[in-house]
């Protein structure tokens, strides 16, 4: 069999296809309308066999096509869609067909270094679920501020709804005789951030279900202390693969958790984290750092002298990435979290009674 490659421009309507033999030469091109049904008219009419590759840009119907070639045993490959621009032979000289060719061409000269890694369909549903959960977070987020700066400007800070996260907080609020002016006003806040909290218990409900095809691995994650369904579930939508990954250092770095670095000559420093990757999962493992504070929790040694040397902040970005290190392995490895494996030892001296935990000293050799 003759190698081929197919190089895709894939819009939300149709999507442009070039067709190239081994030796660069253009054997077929077209377009497609951009569904299950197109892709696959496209394979059949030109005979595409198993494992031919097929290239394209990353973007919002990428896993939708990714999908379709896959279910005729193609192969897809999804390349940075900055990458293409920048490598493009006729940048001033943009159009669909020219695209598809430049796509095509650079997969058989393989000049694509940024291959993005496209999720299974169970992934892609965590992620929509879970970004849609976000949504509606926010949304309720917004309608609290929004009601405590009604408040504020009408000079009643001071009594202000000490919670409104709860149904029952906003209802005290809007009954306070004081807020009369504002009532009105708070009432429409109010009724937003129901429907949101509505909205979202249905899809934590969703997700719950979603998380069934992995809950294998749900177990793993949630046996780390401080983790819970939302972070665990993070962690699986973000990563999608480990096994994708060469080590835990790649882990850190893809999830933007790693410090910038400046090498040049004799001048070697470190700057702050690149902030690469979901900010959302790295919120998250920093939130549960955080808990790393409290005495009890077995990384609280990892945690205090973390902050000893570059305080409260640091050491919270210090022992995330300790935990983006322990949830990879944990999944690598098919383990559950053991903290005999971890460099720390039940503290039971007085002198340091305020510690649950410390670091392991070194057993001295006797000669």
């Amino acid at each position: 069999m003759n190698a081929v490659y197919v190089g895709l421009d894939v819009h939300r309507k149709l999507t442009v296809y070039v067709v190239e033999d081994a030796d660069g030469k253009i054997t077929a091109e077209g377009s497609v309308p951009t569904h299950r049904e197109g892709i696959h008219s496209m394979i059949e009419k030109h005979a595409l066999e198993a494992g031919t590759r097929v290239c394209m840009e990353s973007g919002a119907q990428a896993g939708i096509v990714c999908d379709a070639l896959e279910e005729r045993g193609l192969i897809p490959v999804v390349v940075d869609a900055s990458e293409v621009r920048k490598k493009a032979r006729r940048i001033g000289q943009k159009t669909d067909r020219r695209d598809a060719f430049e796509i095509c061409d650079g997969l058989r000269r393989g000049i694509w270094d940024s291959i993005v890694f496209m999720p299974s369909p169970t992934i892609r549903r965590l992620r929509r679920i879970l970004s849609r959960r976000r949504h509606f977070v926010r949304l309720g987020t917004q309608q609290i501020n929004a009601a405590r700066f009604l408040f504020r400007v009408e000079g009643l800070s001071h009594k202000g709804p000490a919670g409104l996260t709860t149904a029952g907080g906003w209802a005290k609020g809007m009954a306070d005789e004081s807020a009369a002016p504002i009532r009105e006003h708070l009432a429409l806040h109010a009724k937003v951030w129901e429907v949101a909290n509505e909205h979202i218990t249905s899809l934590e409900k969703e997700l719950r279900l979603a998380l069934e095809s992995v809950e294998s691995i749900m177990e793993l994650l949630i046996s780390v202390p401080g983790v819970g369904l939302i972070t665990a579930a993070s962690f699986i939508a973000v990563i999608g693969d480990p096994t994708r990954f060469r080590d835990s250092n790649h882990v850190v770095s893809y999830l933007g958790l790693a410090p910038s670095m400046h090498d040049s000559g004799d001048t070697e420093r470190q700057g702050h984290i690149t902030k690469a990757g979901s900010s959302y999962m790295r919120n998250l493992l920093c939130e549960v750092a955080q808990q790393t504070s409290k005495r009890s929790h077995p990384l609280n040694p990892y945690f205090v002298r973390a902050m000893a040397k570059g305080g409260y902040k640091k050491a919270a970005v210090a022992v995330a990435q300790r935990l983006a290190r322990i949830l990879y392995r944990l999944w690598l490895n098919h383990q559950r979290f053991d903290v005999s494996k971890l460099n720390v030892e039940r503290d039971g001296t007085a002198r340091t009674q305020i510690y649950d935990w410390k670091i392991k000293k070194p057993a001295l050799e006797v000669a």
